[in-house]
């Protein structure tokens, strides 16, 4: 008998948008080649994706609602998969209560509270420190979350690095899992023009993402300049989506400095 996972979510996976969309969509293609029936459920209007063609049953649940008691009882699932803290904060306790027999796994995409308290310091013109993440509010409940599941999967090394040596949460609840992808062939990295004949720089980044314009205005204010002393000629070519105005000549197409 196939084991059964449950994805919940607050958003639809969309991963010609976002990281996080297709990180999500890794993560069920390993538990489809796993042979797992999957089940998502969602909270935002239906998608337009059709997760159906993957045989994925989709279903879209609501906030603070016993339905959910009833579908979840109903589906029984082995794993249980929260897509980012904030999902498990409004349906963790609810799977404990109906389903305590199934393995709760969470998966952070990443620290938002790490992403929330650099933010803060950014506005405020200041360094990123630890003490200032330990005492942001997001920071608490995000660790609350990461207590309450049986594991969590986390992106990044430095992440690892502040949940086990800052926090002292134990690495056997956490799991280092970067983007999954498949290893570059010889036949394919051999026909990549060498180092030296390369040229010019790219960004990729969503627009709508607000680190990434973040991003985009330090490294043309502080990082570019330095470049340019060294690389008079060498261009900057920025890629994305849903930029805000003020960067609207980038999306879909390259801006050049």
């Amino acid at each position: 008998m196939k084991k059964k996972l449950l994805i919940i979510s607050l958003n639809w996976p969309a991963p010609n948008y976002s990281a996080a969309g297709v990180r999500l969509c890794q993560l069920i293609e390993f538990f489809d080649t796993e042979g797992y029936l999957i089940t998502l459920a969602c909270t935002a209007e239906p998608s337009e994706m059709d997760f159906s063609k993957k045989g994925i049953e989709t279903i879209q649940i609501k906030v603070n609602h016993p339905s959910f008691d009833v579908f979840v009882k109903r589906l029984d699932p082995d794993i249980v998969l929260f897509d980012r803290f904030t999902s498990e904060e409004q349906f963790g306790w609810r799977v404990a209560e109906q389903v305590p027999n199934a393995l709760r796994a969470l998966d952070t995409e990443d620290l938002h509270s790490l992403r929330k308290t650099r933010e803060e310091a950014l506005k405020r013109n200041t360094d990123f420190t630890t003490d200032l993440w330990l005492e942001n509010d997001t920071t608490k409940r995000e660790m609350a979350s990461i207590y309450r599941c049986d594991l969590s999967l986390i992106i990044s090394s430095f992440e690892m690095k502040l949940l086990t040596q800052v926090i002292g949460i134990d690495e056997s609840v956490l799991l280092h899992l970067p983007f999954m992808h498949y290893p570059l062939e010889y036949n394919i990295t051999s026909n990549w023009p060498t180092y030296e004949v390369r040229q010019d720089f790219v960004f990729i980044g969503f627009g709508g993402h607000t680190p990434n314009v973040d991003a985009i205005q330090q490294l043309k204010t502080e990082i570019w300049p330095l470049i340019r002393k060294t690389l008079p000629k060498a261009k900057l070519n920025i890629y994305g989506g849903n930029f805000p105005k003020k960067y609207s000549n980038c999306t879909m197409k390259k801006k050049v400095f």
